[in-house]
């Protein structure tokens, strides 16, 4: 009895050797043939590829009837608006001021568009989580005050859980006006 029980626990625990292998084999394969079929480019070839967007400016486009959107081009008004929403909206503003390594599109910084996203933070009253940041910036760039846009940039990127394009400075103003007509080059 005792040579039985023995012999069924050394198979349950080859099954399981074998199985965890396989998984951890099967993952680390897919995760290697993956790496293979994204293109890699040095930081300079990167930047040269790297395809600029207004990122509202499809959405407005793709619509229908304009007065259904808020002025970021979504179908949702500044009473209901999240956190992420907000963090969103900030982070891809900032990228028109700062210097990162990686930006994938942006928002034109406008006064409605900082009007917009104030009113709808006094609406949430203390529902957002960081209301205190958002105001602070929001004034900041209302009173055309950027000189902290990298901060302000980082302190948003981090509460997403940023891991690639921490903002390194901000731009100067020949640099923003090239980054902005870069998006509306063909």
């Amino acid at each position: 009895m005792l040579k039985s029980l023995i012999k069924w626990l050394i198979g349950i625990v080859l099954v399981l050797a074998v199985g965890v292998g396989i998984f951890f084999g099967v993952g680390a394969y897919l995760d290697d043939q993956f790496a293979k079929d994204e293109p890699r480019t040095d930081d300079a070839e990167g930047e040269e590829e790297q395809r600029v967007r207004e990122l509202s400016e499809e959405k407005f486009e793709n619509s229908e009837n304009d007065e259904d959107l808020n002025p970021f081009g979504d179908r949702f008004g500044s009473e209901s608006l999240t956190d992420g929403q907000i963090q969103e909206y900030l982070h891809k503003m900032a990228h028109q001021k700062v210097e990162a390594s990686e930006k994938w599109g942006f928002y034109l910084i406008t006064d409605e568009r900082i009007e917009w996203l104030q009113e709808g933070i006094n609406e949430s009253g203390d529902e957002l989580a960081h209301r205190d940041l958002y105001e602070s910036i929001l004034s900041r760039w209302a009173a055309g005050d950027f000189s902290q846009a990298d901060q302000d940039h980082n302190a948003i990127w981090e509460l997403q859980g940023g891991t690639i394009g921490r903002a390194t400075g901000v731009l100067s103003q020949q640099e923003e006006e090239a980054y902005i007509n870069s998006a509306y080059e063909d």
